[in-house]
């Protein structure tokens, strides 16, 4: 019988699997996750909701009531169409796929989202990745020139950046839409705590794609991932969707949470204070360098990032290594915003950990 090396493409057998860290008993900053449980009234409502779910029935396949409530909490402008998934790496596999014709590219910059690069590969897809900056902006002769010579069926920009916090230039964007030979997708996973997006712009570009996620939102453990865009190239992608792929439970209870969307607001309010806080107080420890965020993570530089990484999890805190995921991203860690008791924590035990990592520098001197 033929093993796997004869049938499984070459691509997909040269891949690494996306892995998650195990997490039991940590303090958790490694996912960008929110922090905060819903409030008890709402989780109430939602308890109702799971009780009277019609679990045995599929789910309505177009999900009519939980997108009309999401074109009204994202504002998609008059004239765009939607399209959900099951969080947004399945509407981004859905983009690929409907795009990957022999020899097409996706283009994006590095370092960016690991996911547009990895299911671009086992897609079918070429990846052509162009270089942020030293200061991780665009750099945008060389996208540009990039575009001239890939012709990419696909541009794909995560705003603001994952994983360094940072929202690009406007105007710098507004060049690339405008050199595209195909499609734009701006990811916007973490709109609530950027304060600019390029939703109402969807009328301006017909190749623009506006990509958003409820993950960010407290509510990832629903996987719910939503794509707005012209019609005339959403019914398409409509095609690769797979049916009834958001669940009953994710319908009901996100369509709930959105009639509360003064509660997501608010949480995403304290998120961004706390972000101010951890920032400064990172700028002010000895040989740290952090960078300037809007999202609801902070990316930051240390002397070892692989020794403070252990060392803040021996002390209970996970956080994201990214030391040799990319030249640009040498000594550097991620640290999710978590509750202020969590952000606490996680300075004090990032102070200590840098404390006993001088203390050994200093002894081998």
């Amino acid at each position: 019988m033929a093993g796997p090396e004869s049938i499984i493409r070459d691509e997909v057998l040269a891949l690494t699997a996306y892995h998650v860290p195990e997490s039991a008993g940590m303090i958790k900053l490694d996912a960008m996750e929110n922090p905060y449980a819903l409030p008890a009234p709402l989780r109430a409502e939602i308890a109702k909701l799971v009780e009277q779910a019609a679990l045995n029935r599929y789910p309505d396949p177009s999900a009519a009531r939980l997108r009309a409530r999401l074109r009204e909490a994202m504002e998609v402008p008059a004239g765009a169409d939607i399209l959900i998934g099951n969080g947004s790496d399945e509407l981004i596999q859905t983009l690929m796929l409907a795009c990957a014709r022999s020899g097409a590219v996706v283009l994006g910059v590095e370092p960016s989202f690991v996911m547009f690069r990895l299911i671009a590969d086992f897609c079918g897809m070429r990846f052509v990745g162009v270089p942020l900056d030293a200061a991780f902006e665009l750099d945008l002769d060389r996208l540009l020139d990039a575009i001239a010579q890939h012709r990419p069926a696909l541009i794909v920009l995560a705003y603001p950046n994952n994983p360094t916090g940072n929202l690009y230039d406007e105007a710098a964007i507004g060049r690339i839409l405008q050199a595209a030979p195909g499609l734009v997708l701006i990811d916007e996973a973490y709109h609530a705590f950027a304060g600019r997006s390029f939703m109402s712009r969807l009328a301006e570009h017909p190749n623009l794609l506006v990509m958003r996620t409820l993950s960010k939102l407290g509510l990832a453990g629903l996987r719910l991932g939503m794509l707005a865009g012209a019609p005339a190239w959403l019914r398409h992608l409509d095609k690769v969707r797979l049916p009834y792929n958001v669940n009953v439970l994710t319908q009901l209870i996100a369509e709930r949470v959105l009639q509360h969307r003064d509660v997501l607001a608010e949480q995403a309010a304290g998120i961004k204070a706390e972000r101010a806080r951890m920032f400064e107080a990172l700028q002010a420890l000895p040989g740290v360098r952090a960078f300037a965020s809007a999202a609801n993570f902070i990316l930051f530089r240390v002397p070892d990032a692989n020794d403070t990484f252990r060392g803040l999890k021996a002390r209970g805190i996970l956080i994201k290594n990214l030391d040799g995921s990319h030249s640009a991203l040498a000594d550097c860690l991620r640290v999710t915003v978590g509750t202020p008791d969590e952000n606490g924590r996680f300075l004090e035990a990032l102070r200590a950990t840098l404390r006993v990592s001088g203390a050994k520098d200093a002894s081998h001197a």
